[in-house]
């Protein structure tokens, strides 16, 4: 099973450079959005691989923090390696009053057999059409999504942007920003 699932992650790999790489020689990308820690979160209402949509305002109405772990593409090296390490670390990561997900601009579907490949058991949220990953700026000329990470208070406020994600020790790194937050932990 492994060489079947570095195999698919070297082609999937490949498809998606070739693909950006004609998306940016196709067309001229708008400036991105460039978001700071104290701005207000952009709303989002996304699908999640859990059958369920997300509202950003709902979930702030709960009193819970948010981390949204943005990464360009499943079934990709370095997103299989960061989501794997997400979930290894997810019991930490919910000590903690948040509620977290990775997102793409992946299909509901695509990310569903992404997840389901992983065995995670967070939500992946999917933007088909990037709108919210333009919101958040982290739609690139490419088409996908740079791999940034936005933790966000309860009163909808960006605490900290992680625009430099170590993909291996992510989990852990979440886990550690929320410490260094202050966020509560859960009872």
């Amino acid at each position: 099973m492994q060489p079947l699932k570095h195999l698919r992650i070297a082609a999937t790999t490949v498809a998606a450079t070739t693909a950006g790489l004609f998306r940016i020689a196709a067309r001229r990308q708008a400036p991105r959005v460039l978001l700071a820690v104290g701005d207000t979160a952009p709303e989002f209402a996304l699908p999640g691989t859990d059958g369920r949509p997300h509202h950003l305002a709902e979930i702030c109405a709960t009193g819970d923090a948010v981390v949204v772990a943005w990464f360009p593409k499943a079934f990709t090296g370095g997103c299989t390696t960061e989501c794997e390490s997400l979930g290894r670390s997810a019991e930490d990561v919910r000590r903690y009053r948040v509620q977290f997900f990775g997102a793409n601009v992946d299909s509901v579907e695509t990310n569903r057999r992404f997840a389901a490949s992983l065995g995670i058991d967070y939500p992946l949220l999917s933007d088909p059409d990037g709108r919210v990953a333009r919101a958040y700026g982290v739609l690139g000329a490419s088409g996908f999504p740079s791999r940034w990470t936005f933790f966000i208070g309860a009163d909808r406020r960006i605490l900290a942007i992680d625009r430099h994600v170590q993909v291996s020790s992510h989990g852990s790194d979440v886990a550690a920003t929320l410490d260094r937050l202050g966020i509560s932990r859960r009872t």
